[in-house]
């Protein structure tokens, strides 16, 4: 992108007031410490059982902490927060309307904005009344979050487009997300979350962390969310959600998609060990679903990647 463009499917919480860091501390899988120190925070919001309601980046924005997470999600995600404030000095609200929230891939965009960059390891920055964070991933992407308006550097149109080659980098920097077909269905691991910096070990207890915690200490990860290409183009998006097949009999859900000039990639959650050989998964492809061949990530999915990430975690 030469300049930032809307990120529609996008939407923004924002929560403030002083029990703010204190309040989702207590409700999400990472540490909200690191935003006292500029950072951003990549999240899960979960069930009491673990199960992932949204995938959640905290930003350290001037009028309170900001949550990017997808629109579809904002209001249920609010709506689930709402009932734990109790006494809690904290408003949550909805600044999806009033708010956009752009992706830039590379400075050049913003520096034409007039707009920092954050360094690797210094991930915000606010500038002008907008906040612009850093993507963790290969390349430098950023988003930029600002009032909404007819600001002339802003790409005004937000179309598909735009959106495709935004969850392709996801996709290939293998950064998860959840939308409102697979809310509740995963726990956070299966999401590759303890493997992208999503989860902290060695905090106090919050919504859904024994079994999160189980997961990681007790428990073997049986399924994994990988990268795969797909071999038809699914139309719509009905395709999140749908089932992925290898030709080695693993099945399971799809949960991001992106097309590249019409061939899609995606990720997906699938079983670990291979369930067959090649003839058992042509039979499952029989049954339905797309078929499906695995892409490289960015970062090991085996044991001792598990064993790594638990002990820097701990640290």
């Amino acid at each position: 992108m030469d300049t930032p463009g809307r990120l529609t499917e996008l939407g923004l919480l924002r929560f403030s007031g002083a029990d703010a860091a204190a309040f989702l501390q207590g409700q999400v899988s990472n540490d909200t410490g690191a935003l006292a120190r500029g950072s951003t925070v990549r999240c899960a919001y979960s069930t009491p059982q673990g199960r992932v309601v949204a995938v959640l980046t905290l930003l350290p924005h001037s009028s309170g902490i900001l949550a990017v997470l997808p629109r579809e999600l904002v209001a249920p995600t609010a709506q689930r927060l709402t009932r734990f404030i109790l006494r809690s000095k904290l408003r949550i609200e909805d600044l999806s309307a009033g708010f956009f929230v752009a992706g830039q891939h590379g400075g050049a965009g913003l520096a034409q904005a007039g707009l920092p960059a954050p360094a690797a390891g210094g991930e915000y920055l606010e500038s002008q009344g907008f906040g612009v964070a850093r993507i963790a991933g290969a390349g430098a992407r950023f988003w930029v979050i600002g009032p909404d308006g007819n600001w002339p550097w802003l790409a005004s149109d937000g179309g598909p487009v735009i959106q495709d080659a935004w969850r392709l980098a996801d996709i290939r920097d293998g950064l998860p997300q959840v939308h409102g077909e697979n809310s509740e269905e995963f726990v956070a691991q299966m999401l590759n979350l303890d493997l992208v910096d999503g989860i902290s070990f060695s905090k106090g207890c919050y919504t859904g962390q024994e079994i999160i915690a189980r997961t990681q200490h007790l428990g073997r990860i049986k399924r994994r969310m990988f990268r795969v290409a797909l071999a038809a183009d699914p139309a719509g998006d009905a395709v999140i959600g749908a089932t992925a097949r290898l030709a080695d009999g693993r099945s399971g859900r799809i949960c991001e998609l992106a097309r590249n000039d019409g061939a899609p990639e995606a990720l997906a959650v699938l079983p670990v060990e291979p369930a067959g050989d090649a003839a058992a998964g042509g039979a499952l492809l029989d049954r339905g679903g797309i078929a499906a061949t695995l892409l490289d990530l960015p970062y090991p999915l085996s044991a001792a990647a598990n064993s790594t990430n638990r002990q820097s975690s701990s640290a």
